[in-house]
């Protein structure tokens, strides 16, 4: 007799967006939420990618930012109409207002908000971050967290992520504040 994988005991109504800045934890955290309840996760980032055959960086190359951001709505609102999962988005998805109002109306929204030390620490040695590609990236981090946080504050829910949590402490919190506002609830027998 074959194994059976048991059924989730805590259910999503609609689809959970992590918003913030790049290196916050997005995808990490997106998958371990995703397991926990059961369902798709999807990297919105990892979409495009998938669909344009080519990578983040040579699509900002050959076509710039503008054209990687409309594909990104796209992306988005394509992965909206699907059943709910959990999808991390990138760095500069939430800022659009056509992307915020289009999320913000068809999911739960909610900021992993890291510090410029923690989003440091975990970008730095990455080479794949096209707009970290400067003579000081870090300040260049600095600038965009510092441009970028006032957007972000928009979402309706947030974590402040520290440190010392592992990828599942931090999945917990996230859960947490899903279960109060009532975006995960337990699943009826």
């Amino acid at each position: 007799m074959g194994e059976t994988t048991p059924k989730p005991d805590l259910t999503l109504g609609r689809t959970v967006v992590l918003v913030g800045m790049m290196g916050a934890g997005k995808t990490a955290v997106g998958r371990a939420l995703a397991t926990r309840l059961g369902v798709a996760m999807h990297d919105s980032d990892a979409e495009i990618v998938d669909s344009a055959r080519m990578s983040i960086d040579e699509i900002f190359t050959r076509y710039g930012e503008p054209f990687f951001r409309e594909k990104e709505g796209q992306v988005i609102a394509r992965l909206l109409d699907g059943p709910p999962c959990v999808l991390s988005t990138g760095g500069g998805a939430w800022l659009s207002a056509e992307n915020r109002a289009m999320i913000g109306a068809r999911a739960t929204v909610l900021w992993l908000q890291a510090d410029i030390d923690l989003l440091w620490a975990r970008v730095r040695h990455k080479t794949t971050r096209p707009l970290l590609r400067t003579d000081d990236p870090k300040a260049t981090l600095t600038v965009l967290l510092e441009d970028r946080t006032p957007l972000y504050a928009l979402a309706p829910l947030r974590v402040a992520v520290q440190p010392a949590w592992s990828i599942d402490a931090t999945m917990q919190q996230v859960l947490d504040v899903l279960q109060t506002v009532g975006a995960v609830v337990p699943t009826t027998k």
